[in-house]
């Protein structure tokens, strides 16, 4: 079973790459969806960064307010650090047990975990293959503040918060350049899966 890392900055185009892989037949772990279970009413998770960082960061319906945790979080390395001793481990764990699911549902899958902080959190693990969607970060803040609506300066901060692209790339066995159209990434990501099929 392949275990594939794809990676890339905020707005880099990654889930494009990872939903494209899907249609070919891969098995998608997102890390995203995994933070946002690990974190659900209930967990010890939420408990725990409740315990750290205060009851203002549970939102009326008791679920974590994610904007007042990111108010807090981003631009303070400290804080941002407790976060993840927090939250990191329990999604290490969350998403070995997902990809040992998909080994025992099928041996040959092919398994892509759609991680954003790959470069720092999980970048010694025993990846078959580290993919890396790239755009430079001119390009992914323009679309933050295009396509998700975002204010420029806030936006700018997001991509800051994250390594810079030269560490990521560093890492990369293979590298996507999603600074073009939607097509011309599926065209890469296409012959991606043609290479991964191939091994």
């Amino acid at each position: 079973m392949p275990l594939i890392a794809l990676t890339g900055g905020i707005a880099s185009g990654k889930s494009t790459i990872a939903r494209r892989l899907a249609e070919h037949g891969a098995v998608v772990v997102d890390a995203d969806r995994i933070v946002r279970d690990v974190q659900a009413p209930g967990t010890p998770v939420l408990a725990a960064i409740v315990e750290e960082f205060g009851g203002d960061v549970i939102a009326a319906d008791g679920s974590l307010d994610r904007a007042a945790l990111g108010a807090i979080v981003f631009g303070d390395q400290e804080r941002l650090r407790r976060l993840n001793a927090i939250v990191h481990p329990a999604v290490r764990a969350e998403s070995q047990r997902r990809f040992e699911e998909a080994a025992a549902g099928d041996p040959d899958a092919v398994v892509v975990y759609d991680v954003p902080l790959l470069v720092e959190a999980r970048v010694d693990d025993p990846w078959d293959l580290i993919v890396v969607a790239h755009a430079p970060a001119a390009v992914r803040l323009r679309r933050l503040v295009e396509l998700r609506g975002m204010e420029a300066a806030a936006a700018q901060e997001r991509i800051d918060a994250q390594v810079p692209d030269e560490r990521r790339l560093a890492i990369a066995d293979e590298v996507i350049d999603t600074a073009g159209t939607i097509e011309e990434t599926l065209v890469q990501t296409d012959a991606l899966w043609e290479r991964i099929r191939a091994r």
